[in-house]
């Protein structure tokens, strides 16, 4: 991590990640310089957490257990556009199939990032999609 840290005050994250270490490590270093984050292991813990949960941006795995980041961004997206809302959204994957990273930004994914992961690079991913660019 850089010496200049981002405060991400206010920010509330949706993580959605198979593997635990990337959950925890996202959630530390957001919750860290102040965000609300919420973890979930699959596209389905992740939908019963958005019926109550508003979050500002989706950090998700492609690959996950029981469907894919693809579909899972959809549903967000569509719950999302209910709601009067716009959720940028950031894949974050180990997949290196080939076709992955241009199916997901046509499904809707803003970014495309491969683990493993850049902990500066993110955070100014997140800081650009949600506009929160406050140095501390």
């Amino acid at each position: 991590m850089s010496n200049q840290s981002m405060s991400f005050q206010g920010l509330r994250l949706l993580v959605v990640d198979d593997d635990t270490d990337t959950r925890i490590l996202l959630t530390f270093l957001f919750e860290l310089e102040g965000a609300e984050v919420i973890a979930a292991a699959s596209a389905d813990k992740a939908l019963k957490i958005m019926s109550s949960f508003k979050p500002d941006i989706l950090i998700s795995d492609i690959c996950l257990p029981d469907e894919d980041g693809c579909s899972l961004l959809l549903k967000v997206k569509n719950l999302e556009a209910k709601r009067g809302r716009k959720i940028p959204a950031i894949a974050l994957t180990a997949s290196t199939f080939e076709g992955d990273r241009e199916r997901a930004l046509l499904a809707g994914y803003d970014i495309y990032q491969c683990k493993p992961i850049d902990l500066d690079e993110l955070t100014s991913i997140v800081a650009t999609l949600t506009r929160t660019e406050q140095y501390v």
